[in-house]
């Protein structure tokens, strides 16, 4: 029976399929990603993965020989050496943990302005990197659990001398007190002399003195006299 045998035949002749099909293939592994007609796309889609199967392989294996021989195979198929070293040596370790599945396909909304064709994005699907959550949630944990057992312990860690300090602290504060009081009470004291004398009072104490002045003189002259 002849069934499913005129799947992709993209309108060309076989040599022409098969060399387009093989420069999309080192275009893809070149880059990663490329654009191209929907139709082209899943025409690629099989023959790229079945290429990336021999990298595994290759990586796999332990004997020389067949590593030489399905990267013999796949430059037979890709026709270019530069992109099955690439292939082989850098690009097949994003795919050791996945059984197949190596491309994805998006389908572009705008269509191709010369021809209408439907449009499409394939790529390399890469490997996704994993996120260690749990240990980081566990690490906190464990924290916790300690600064929840031993609340006591951290604070005497952190304050080896705080009972010391305590003690100390009150007496130095008492004698600053003390110290501020008595200069306060002398200035109060100072203030409370200099506001008592009134003008009357002062004025008295000028003719006390005038009075002792002419005591004085009037003793002078009598002595003189005598």
């Amino acid at each position: 029976m002849r069934h499913r045998k005129h799947n992709h035949q993209l309108g060309v002749k076989s040599a022409h399929r098969v060399s387009l099909v093989a420069n999309l293939s080192c275009s893809l592994i070149e880059h990663g990603r490329i654009k191209t007609t929907l139709a082209k796309a899943r025409a690629l889609r099989p023959a790229i993965e079945k290429i990336i199967t021999l990298a595994k392989k290759a990586h796999n294996s332990d004997d020389a020989a067949r590593k030489v021989h399905y990267r013999r195979l796949a430059i037979a198929k890709l026709r270019n050496k530069k992109a099955v070293s690439k292939l082989f040596d850098e690009l097949v370790d994003q795919f050791l943990s996945r059984n197949g599945g190596y491309t994805r396909i998006y389908k572009l909304a705008l269509p191709r302005l010369g021809d209408a064709a439907d449009m499409a994005l394939i790529e390399l699907v890469e490997e996704a990197v994993k996120k260690n959550t749990k240990k980081k949630k566990s690490s906190s944990k464990k924290g916790s659990q300690k600064a929840k057992s031993a609340p006591g312990e951290s604070q005497e860690k952190a304050n080896p001398k705080s009972e010391d300090s305590s003690e100390v602290v009150p007496e130095a504060e008492e004698t600053v007190e003390s110290d501020a009081e008595e200069n306060n009470s002398e200035e109060v004291a100072n203030d409370l002399d200099t506001s008592e004398k009134s003008p009357v009072s002062k004025a008295k104490e000028t003719n006390d003195e005038e009075k002792a002045a002419e005591s004085k003189e009037e003793a002078e002259e009598k002595s003189a006299e005598k």
